[in-house]
């Protein structure tokens, strides 16, 4: 069993800063593809970035550029920096764990495991 915890959300005003971080315990061996997603209010719950075990990293294009994910090189500790945010950046954001590589995770129904997440609240 893996359990996950995010920590680092905050209110910031636009063209801030912010660093989550997703502490993971318990076996997390078996993990490969680790992400980030968000959710806002009233919206569907939407990927943000993936890292596979290799450090392969893939962000959507609404934060290419902006954002970056990374990992400790324990696999355990999991990473968001998130640079020039924006209003439209304000959402629950969430990390999950996969038993699978990122490729084979089409879906956000392919991660094994998730955390409760952490709220990120960017002003205008």
């Amino acid at each position: 069993q893996v359990q996950l915890e995010e920590s680092g959300g905050g209110s910031v005003q636009a063209g801030g800063s912010l660093r989550l971080s997703c502490a993971a315990s318990g076996y997390t061996y078996s993990m490969y593809c680790r992400a980030w997603f968000r959710q806002a209010p009233g919206k569907e719950r939407e990927w943000v970035a993936s890292i596979d075990g290799d450090g392969t990293t893939t962000h959507a294009a609404s934060v290419k550029g902006r954002f970056a994910i990374s990992k400790d090189n324990t696999g355990k500790t999991l990473y968001l920096q998130m640079n020039s945010l924006k209003p439209d950046d304000s959402a629950m954001y969430y990390c999950a764990f996969s038993h699978k590589y990122c490729e084979s995770v089409v879906t956000s129904a392919g991660f094994n495991y998730w955390g409760q997440g952490t709220q990120v609240t960017v002003s205008s």
